[in-house]
């Protein structure tokens, strides 16, 4: 999950792996895999480094629990 900013100001959490698209027109897009669309403050780039960490923290779990066992 990231938190992102709506284009109103509205903080809110969205599930990464749903993320399909971003676009910049000149705001930036996501569609999500079920068709919604939301208009964020943050930059592509800002998306993807936010995706992009989840992603990491989520493999980094992974293997702290791998070491464990």
């Amino acid at each position: 999950m990231i938190d992102i900013t709506k284009i109103d100001g509205r903080a809110v959490t969205i599930n990464a792996e749903l993320i399909e698209l971003i676009e910049e027109i000149p705001e930036t897009v996501i569609t999500l895999t079920t068709g919604r669309k939301l208009i964020v403050k943050e930059s592509r780039q800002k998306v993807k480094n936010l995706v992009k960490s989840y992603k990491q923290d989520i493999f980094r779990q992974y293997l702290m629990e791998e070491q464990i066992e």
